[in-house]
C-alpha cells in the first residue's frame, strides 16, 4: 500500500498535467489529449504521466511527439500548479489501454449476441 502523501502527490499532479494539457494543446492539430493516470517514483522525483490521444493516427503521432519535445516547459507549468519541494520529472507516455479495453467489450459484446438462426 502506497503512504497517502504519495497518493495525494500522483493526484495532484494528475490533475494539473489534465489541466494544463487542455489549455496548452490545440485540438484540431493533435486530437484530444487527456491524462489517464500519473505514475510516481518513490522519491517522488520522477513522475510518468500515461495520456491518450482521440484522434486520427497522424494527430496521435503528432501529439506525443509534442509532448516529449515540451516536456520541459508543460513541466515547469505543472511545478507551478503544484507547490512541491522538487517538481518531480514528467515523462509523458501514449497509453493505448482505453482502445483496448474497448476492443475487449466489443468482443464480449459479439459473444453475448445468439447464433443467427437459419
Amino acid at each position: 500500500m502506497q503512504p497517502r502523501r504519495h497518493e495525494r502527490v500522483r493526484e495532484l499532479l494528475r490533475r494539473a498535467a489534465g489541466e494544463v494539457l487542455r489549455r496548452e494543446t490545440s485540438v484540431s492539430q493533435m486530437g484530444l489529449i487527456t491524462v489517464n493516470d500519473v505514475a510516481v517514483a518513490n522519491d517522488l522525483q520522477d513522475a510518468t504521466v500515461y495520456v491518450s490521444i482521440l484522434g486520427s493516427e497522424t494527430q496521435k503521432r503528432d501529439g506525443i511527439a509534442w509532448l516529449n519535445q515540451e516536456h520541459k516547459r508543460l513541466q515547469t507549468i505543472v511545478g507551478q500548479a503544484v507547490v512541491l519541494r522538487y517538481t518531480p520529472q514528467l515523462k509523458f507516455v501514449l497509453d493505448d489501454s482505453l482502445v483496448r479495453g474497448d476492443r475487449v467489450l466489443a468482443i464480449l459484446e459479439a459473444l453475448d449476441k445468439p447464433p443467427p438462426t437459419s
